[in-house]
């Protein structure tokens, strides 16, 4: 039995079972990662002690005859952005190689109180500013269903960790499409929930009304266990909410309604992943559910408006990186010569940011300056309230949205790296639900050349449960019918 590719589910039951113990389980992820990631590079560090101590843990409990939980002993990564004590925190930048986290982030410590076995950090595009892995300051990650293509970003080490059976699940973050877009190039299933539904405290921000910590899974049924654990509202978190209580309900397919809205399926989209994505949607219909054609008409302003309130975000948010709290400091670098504070801020910021970053900084400080911030920012944000107003008489009319992930497959590594212009188009499916606040997942049905596919199936604010239920069904329905998901 290869043990690195059981699903969260067949981990708990083998443990249960005593087919494996955890410290075999664990150990079987650590030998993958040292043999395979050397050409993949999803992690930037491995945490083996804090993963065999969690191990070790979990066997005791099992061999004392006590249940363990479902998460409990189970191999799992965490996204280089995500505060993991008393271990390396980069965001994959020069300016913080060498900064230790002091404390856990929420999510890591509901999920070490859980009992999950946190194999390492995942590489990641610099501070999650980007949607191929390429602009890690530590080098990119590839992508493992053909490693001349990008897993995708910003959380492309989560996703290719994940495809390459080198963790069970892990988190990520998504501002933009950061989870999904990897999610669908690696072929795994990601989450980006409803934003407030899970705790942001030590996730290392970039647009604070923006960024959601979320799972890359296996399939559906893991993505909904990880999801359990990590939800929920967190005092430390003042945009964090708490998760209305589900009224429980069995979805049938023919209770179901979908939105395919005409902006998404239009020119620009590669005609062998609409297809995909039309055939995965088909399914459903055949087995009952309804289509109906909606307009989500501020969509075509979406990627213009994410780009002035994610950077000008990010302005803000970036300015504590100065080269005299931590991280890295011109000042104490032999290298570089500084005369007065000045010089340290700037040459810090120089020296420890990646051009993407910069790149970011500087249009968003532009367009929070006098006399731009009206043009620029204030009207982002007033086309932002347009687009939640869409989703919401969407939502009036289905009951859930259909639509591709990303218009392409992976695309190759350094193919778009020299235009930032066209990178940031693989984000156009992906940012409006940010924007909007609302939850989506992606969800692998099918595969071009090879390639994955992900088909996003988008939902009300706070109606995880029902995504979830529509994704399973879909799931079964596209493995049912197509070898590649068998």
């Amino acid at each position: 039995m290869d043990l690195t590719k059981l699903t969260i589910k067949q981990s708990h039951d083998g443990l249960v079972a005593k087919e494996f113990s955890a410290k075999e389980l664990t150990e079987a992820f650590l030998a993958r990662i040292k043999k395979e990631d050397t050409k993949i590079h999803a992690y930037l560090e491995i945490t083996a002690d804090l993963a065999q101590k969690a191990a070790a843990e979990a066997d005791d409990k099992i061999k004392a005859g006590e249940n363990i939980g479902l998460l409990e002993g189970v191999p799992c990564a965490i996204k280089d952005n995500l505060l993991v004590e008393g271990k390396k925190c980069t965001a994959a930048s020069k300016i913080l190689a060498d900064y230790i986290a002091p404390y856990d982030a929420a999510v890591v410590k509901k999920l070490k109180s859980a009992g999950a076995v946190i194999l390492g950090k995942l590489n990641m595009d610099e501070f999650a500013m980007g949607s191929s892995t390429e602009n890690s300051a530590f080098g990119p990650t590839r992508n493992p269903h053909d490693l001349e293509r990008v897993p995708g970003g910003s959380s492309g080490g989560s996703a290719a960790a994940v495809a390459a059976n080198e963790c069970v699940y892990a988190l990520g973050s998504d501002t933009g499409g950061s989870i999904r877009q990897p999610a669908s190039f690696c072929g795994v299933v990601g989450l980006k929930p409803t934003y407030g539904a899970v705790s942001r405290y030590g996730l290392m921000a970039m647009a604070s009304s923006l960024d959601q910590i979320g799972t890359l899974t296996k399939n559906v049924a893991d993505c909904r266990a990880v999801f359990e654990v990590i939800k929920g509202k967190d005092p430390r978190d003042s945009t964090s909410a708490s998760f209305p209580q589900a009224t429980k309900f069995k979805l049938e397919a023919k209770n179901l309604k979908i939105g395919l809205p005409k902006e998404y399926f239009a020119k620009g989209l590669d005609k062998e992943v609409e297809k995909l994505v039309r055939q995965a949607i088909d399914k459903l219909v055949k087995q009952g559910a309804r289509v109906e054609e909606i307009s989500l008409p501020h969509s075509e302003y979406a990627l213009a408006c994410y780009y002035i309130i994610m950077a000008s975000e990010v302005s803000a948010n970036l300015a504590r990186y100065d080269g005299i709290k931590y991280g890295y400091s011109a000042g104490a670098d032999q290298k570089q010569e500084t005369n007065n504070l000045l010089d340290v801020y700037l040459k810090s910021r120089q020296h420890g940011f990646g051009d993407e970053v910069r790149r970011r900084v500087m249009l968003g400080t532009y367009s929070l300056s006098f006399g731009y911030y009206d043009a620029y920012y204030l009207r982002a944000q007033k086309v932002r309230t347009k687009i939640l107003s869409d989703f919401s008489q969407a939502f009036d009319k289905v009951d859930l949205i259909m639509t591709p992930v990303a218009p392409t497959p992976a695309f190759k590594l350094g193919e778009k790296i020299d235009d930032p212009v066209t990178m940031y188009l693989s984000d156009i499916y992906t940012v409006p639900v940010n924007l909007a606040g609302v939850p989506a997942l992606s969800l692998p049905c099918g595969q071009v050349e090879k390639l994955p596919v992900g088909l996003q199936i988008i939902g009300k604010h706070f109606s995880e449960e029902l995504i979830f239920q529509a994704a399973e069904l879909a799931e079964a329905l596209i493995k049912g019918g197509n070898p590649l998901y068998n």
